[in-house]
């Protein structure tokens, strides 16, 4: 009974000392059940959306991991742009510094040398923030059609955007931001290292593993894929496929849907460019409601384009669709396209009592200056509203980063206009930055630009006919549909799952919108019925097809093909399916130029020097990964850990004794009865 005793005493003391000496594990002290349990006790995981990495012909930018393992460094703090890391760290970074960081890091490498990784803070800093634009000063000169390419169009431009990190960048949510800033504290105040809380990121790219630093080779390794998606164009009122009729001069009216971020899913793009896509849509609404525009003198084409941000993807594709004459163009070709309206940035317009626009011309011919006139007649009629247009200065090069280079590089005599809310420089201060977000942009701006922009297409389509007053006067855009329209392509909430996106599709998403492009999943073969379009593509491609179409003979409901040439499902992913009309809208592949798939994979071609603007594409490309994560959690320090196992070698040494000490004695007590 007295040895037992002894031992019950020992094995006490021992669980006595590693309770003593044992971290305590974060967590509100609830009743540890399960593994599970004790998982989510000790680690946090935090919301955020990441840097990710990209590949052109030339090499990479973006961010990563830099091997094939997680990273775990402690949290520091860094509020100032000349702040010094005494250990390589894990950077928490206040918005407000992110440029100047990240040029530091490119000019400094034994600073670099101390950066594990980055976490920057979200926390509605662009109520103080004048501006944050990590693209360059010029986006995409190479694509230029005049060789000044010194003119500043983004003052605000860094062009950070455009380097290789090989460390892990994240953008914190504001909950996130909160909390992190909090753990960062703690840090601070326990600087003799004897605890500290770490983050672990987990942001491994597959062409890191696989040894591919550039396009041509992760597409021979299959370790990424082609930037890419789908444009959408639509005829109003619908082509007549096989008419005998002389094909009518197209007016075509053209905006983007796709925005850039340094962070890959929170490219919102509120101005620039969703600000020109909404106030299209509502254009092309307020023109389906005009009776007989099949007695206009010419077609009124409306395009959407994909994967502009990244070489203006959508537009030279939609290109070369026209020139092979491919089914995703069925019905028009480039001869036939007359003027080019481009609706640009047009969301910060309202800036003194009235909007002003102003119109970048392409060169100087007799129908650009026809386009000018169009919206100068526009907007003296609409009269009281005082929406007014300015032509650009003439000491601009040319016109604006646009979809429109692609049609002048194309064919430099092409006639055009691009309507922006800026004259020399961009006014959007926050050009492709995830801060472009719904307070950058102004609903009574785009509301303006869709009525100039509506009866502008309204004149140019009367050509040299007069101009029918009456009509003309009666085309008015639904403010409502505008206030709509931000609420669904720009808000969290509702976002996408608004009831006029869910009237046509169902989305896949219910996260906040981003327009980010993606990359390019389908066989391209099958445009016109792809197994995948994004969300905005698809929603786009059934408004279109609804507001430029007339009811089709069967009226009953669809959930794919309508039986007749010339119909399309609109709505054919909603409850109770669609129904068939006649429109003329199509899906285009939206991808570079430079890239086939054949075989089951993706080839990057060699340069055509036919293709002015193929000889310079970059042909962007992103690589697969796995998984993407990013968690924080307490670590302590090794002398800590030298405490523990020294202080269990001597309970165990004690213990020893204790166990002999006492053998022995029991032994005596024995001998002695």
């Amino acid at each position: 009974m007295g040895g037992g005793s002894a031992l019950s005493l020992v094995a006490a003391a021992v669980c006595l000392s590693l309770a003593v000496l044992a971290p305590a594990v974060s967590g509100d002290g609830a009743t540890l059940e399960s593994v599970p349990d004790l998982v989510k006790a000790m680690y946090i995981d935090i919301e955020s959306f990441p840097c990710v990495r990209l590949l052109n012909l030339s090499g990479e930018i973006g961010c990563s991991n830099p091997g094939s393992e997680k990273i775990i460094s402690p949290i520091v703090r860094l509020t100032k742009g000349s702040d010094q890391l005494v250990q390589p760290s894990t950077v928490l970074l206040p918005i407000d510094q992110m440029s100047n960081f990240f040029l530091r890091v490119s000019n400094d490498p034994e600073f670099l040398q101390k950066v594990s990784g980055v976490l920057i803070e979200s926390n509605g800093a662009n109520n103080n923030l004048q501006e944050l634009s990590p693209d360059g000063k010029f986006p995409q000169d190479a694509f230029a059609p005049y060789s000044n390419h010194s003119h500043d169009w983004n003052p605000a431009g860094s062009g950070i955007m455009w380097n290789r990190y090989d460390f892990p960048v994240f953008l914190l949510s504001e909950e996130s931001t909160r909390v992190l800033q909090k753990v960062s504290e703690k840090n601070k105040k326990t600087d003799n290292g004897y605890k500290a809380n770490v983050a672990e990121f987990d942001l491994v790219m597959q062409t890191t593993k696989a040894q591919t630093h550039d396009s041509t080779s992760c597409l021979k390794e299959r370790s990424c894929l082609p930037l890419g998606g789908h444009s959408v164009w639509a005829s109003l009122p619908p082509i007549k496929n096989g008419s005998t009729e002389h094909p009518k001069p197209i007016i075509l009216a053209i905006t983007s849907q796709d925005s850039a971020s340094f962070f890959r899913d929170r490219s919102i793009g509120s101005d620039s460019p969703i600000s020109g896509l909404i106030a299209l849509l509502t254009a092309v609404d307020a023109l389906s409601h005009i009776h007989d525009l099949s007695n206009l003198k010419k077609q009124l084409v409306f395009a959407v384009f994909n994967g502009e941000a990244w070489g203006y993807l959508g537009s030279r594709k939609f290109l070369q669709e026209l020139d092979k004459g491919a089914d995703s163009v069925n019905g028009i070709n480039s001869l036939m396209i007359d003027q080019v309206l481009e609706i640009g940035s047009v969301g910060k317009a309202v800036i003194e009592e009235y909007p002003s626009f102003y119109a970048h011309a392409a060169g100087n011919s007799s129908a650009s200056k026809k386009i000018l006139d169009a919206l100068q007649s526009a907007s003296e009629s609409l009269g009281s509203d005082n929406v007014k247009v300015k032509q650009a200065a003439s000491s601009n090069p040319g016109v604006p980063p646009s979809s429109l280079m692609s049609f002048i590089r194309k064919n430099m005599s092409t006639s055009g206009v691009v309507l922006e809310d800026f004259d020399s420089h961009f006014s959007n201060r926050f050009y492709h930055s995830y801060l472009d977000n719904p307070a950058n942009v102004n609903s009574s701006s785009i509301a303006a630009a869709a009525a100039l922009v509506a009866r502008s297409l309204y004149i140019l389509a009367s050509a040299d006919s007069v101009v029918d007053l009456m009509t003309l006067n009666t085309i008015k855009v639904n403010v409502s549909l505008v206030e709509e329209l931000i609420g669904c392509l720009l808000t969290c909430k509702p976002g996408l799952s608004c009831g006029l996106v869910k009237s046509f599709i169902s989305p896949s998403s219910s996260s906040c919108p981003s327009h980010y492009v993606g990359v390019f999943l389908d066989d391209p073969s099958g445009t016109q019925f792809p197994s995948y379009a994004d969300d905005t593509s698809r929603f786009v491609w059934n408004f279109l097809a609804d507001r430029t179409s007339t009811l089709a003979g069967n009226k009953s409901s669809c959930t794919g093909k309508c039986g007749d040439e010339g119909e399309v499902c609109v709505g054919a992913e909603v409850e109770g399916g669609g129904r068939c009309v006649v429109s003329t809208t199509r899906y285009v592949p939206a991808y570079s130029t430079r890239v086939k798939f054949e075989d089951n994979a993706w080839h990057v071609l060699p340069a055509n020097s036919s293709d002015p603007m193929g000889v310079v594409d970059p042909v962007w490309t992103e690589s697969y990964w796995n998984t993407i994560g990013l968690r924080v959690y307490a670590v302590q320090d090794s002398t800590y850990d030298w405490l523990i196992l020294l202080a269990g070698l001597s309970i165990t040494a004690a213990s020893y004794c204790a166990v002999h000490v006492g053998r022995a004695y029991i032994s005596k007590v024995v001998k002695c009865d």
